[in-house]
């Protein structure tokens, strides 16, 4: 009886302590009141637009945290890796490209600890080992409408043949290469993107070049938002987000939608920060329901968090990317094969925007 009632005791004990554990196990969106009170963190983005919807996002978590939030940018792997390398990382929490997550995973971004995180309603697939996705969205070829008329370019192939649609190209050049992109110029020389080696970079990144000398390379999303309204490049690579921007504000563009470049920003921890625990805080809080729904209503990108339903007019809703529709035009870069030859790629990409 006694060995029964240590049991059944044991049983009660465990049994009391369930909900207790079940209340410790972080929900998306959920943040303690007061639970970083007097503690400031830095958040890095690529600002604009952007970077204010993230702050909007996140404004429900330094209320409720008590925590001071500092915005910083633009992301700059460069200045990370002087961060990291001196031991004096005051990034806390930093919004990357899509490579670098993976290029620099367990050397500048930390390897994740999933059970400080709640990415139960992040789609399957998005989540990387030093990485959360920041949000969806996609790279489209916007065309000017009084360029092309009644012949408007259908895809990247015509992106690049300037024969048939000439005019003045806008690219972006506001850091590192895009694989996505790199792989349509591949297949525009008349190359299979599946079969692409380490040669087949050149080969794309001249028929970058032979664009021409009036090709622009555009530094920022502000800067290809006032290519669009002032009309001054025929057809512009564009971030959707920047893209609806530039129509509301009433640029004359019509986006192409075949082969648009599936994107996800990362939202990462640099090696050495301070406060990790802060850091994870501020994550999750930025996965949850809410908070996606306000960064897709500043910005248009597309929620992460798949219980998202954001109110938006019909132009925003246009440029999402998470319909059925958009989905089967979407076109998916070979990661694996671009985190291997990031370096090569890098230096070429380079080389090709200092002119060289």
């Amino acid at each position: 009886m006694k060995k029964l009632a240590r049991a059944f005791a044991l049983t009660m004990t465990c049994a009391l302590a369930l909900p207790a554990f079940a209340q410790d196990k972080p929900v998306a969106g959920e943040v303690k009141e007061g639970s970083l009170k007097g503690k400031t963190l830095t958040f890095v983005s690529y600002g604009g637009i952007y970077q204010d919807g993230q702050a909007a996002a996140l404004q429900e978590f330094v209320e409720k945290s008590g925590a001071t939030l500092l915005n910083d940018g633009p992301t700059e792997i460069a200045k990370l890796k002087a961060q990291v390398d001196s031991g004096n990382v005051t990034w806390d929490v930093v919004d990357t490209a899509d490579l670098p997550p993976y290029v620099h995973c367990g050397t500048l971004f930390q390897k994740l600890d999933f059970s400080k995180l709640d990415v139960s309603k992040i789609p399957p697939g998005q989540v990387g080992e030093c990485s959360v996705p920041a949000m969806n969205y996609g790279v489209v070829l916007m065309y000017k409408n009084d360029t092309y008329k009644d012949n408007p370019p259908k895809n990247w192939q015509d992106f690049f043949d300037t024969e048939k649609f000439p005019g003045v190209r806008a690219i972006d050049g506001s850091g590192d290469p895009t694989g996505s992109l790199l792989e349509q110029a591949f297949k525009a020389a008349g190359g299979d993107p599946k079969a692409m080696t380490t040669d087949d970079i050149e080969k794309a990144i001249q028929k970058l070049r032979d664009l021409g000398p009036d090709t622009i390379y555009w530094k920022t999303g502000a800067e290809s938002q006032q290519l669009a309204e002032s009309g001054e490049a025929d057809m512009i690579m564009m971030w959707t987000g920047r893209a609806m921007t530039a129509v509301k504000n009433g640029a004359q563009y019509t986006p192409v939608w075949q082969d648009w470049l599936v994107v996800m920003d990362q939202i990462t921890i640099p090696v050495g920060v301070k406060d990790t625990d802060a850091s994870y805080a501020l994550i999750n809080a930025y996965l949850g329901k809410r908070s996606q729904e306000i960064l897709t209503e500043k910005t248009s990108y597309t929620p992460i968090n798949t219980d998202a339903k954001p109110q938006v007019d019909e132009v925003t809703t246009s440029f999402l990317t998470s319909t059925p529709e958009r989905i089967a035009q979407g076109y998916q870069q070979n990661i694996p094969f671009w985190v291997k030859n990031f370096d090569l790629a890098a230096e070429q990409w380079s080389a090709l925007l200092s002119g060289n």
